[in-house]
């Protein structure tokens, strides 16, 4: 399971005019999962994300996590994230998950998140979405697990 973790100010995702997920301050979330990727790994993930210390405290330390702060979370499904770029010109993307695999578990990490008391949204899978990213820092982190 691969994320990129953005620190946001707001986050928004849409689908055809139509807006799905909306937070102010808080994470989005790019999840891509692998063939490999099991519950157990979505769930060390979420407890991972939920404390990671990424925002900064009143000495402008980052020293706090999303929980912290009541921030919210937003996960956008990317199996993009698994991309091969070793040969040619186009990635290649046999090493994700295909779809009903990873369908199902990107939905149960929104769920572990919301269980770790991250208010949690999300995208909508395998959809075109526009995501929509005010990255305040700006703060990327890159997990895999």
């Amino acid at each position: 399971m691969r994320a990129v973790i953005q620190r946001v100010r707001r986050g928004g995702v849409s689908v055809e005019g139509r807006e799905v997920a909306k937070i102010g301050q808080g994470l989005v979330i790019l999840l891509g999962i692998g063939p490999e990727d099991t519950e157990e790994i979505a769930r060390a993930m979420a407890y991972k994300i939920s404390r990671m210390r990424i925002f900064e405290d009143d000495q402008g330390k980052m020293n706090l996590s999303v929980l912290d702060v009541s921030g919210e979370a937003i996960v956008v499904s990317q199996f993009t994230l698994y991309a091969n770029t070793k040969k040619g010109h186009r990635p290649s993307f046999i090493l994700s998950a295909p779809p009903e695999m990873a369908s199902p578990l990107v939905d149960r990490f929104v769920e572990l998140m919301s269980e770790q008391g991250v208010v949690t949204q999300a995208g909508e899978f395998g959809a075109h979405m526009l995501v929509d990213i005010e990255n305040d820092g700006p703060v990327t982190i890159w997990l895999e697990m």
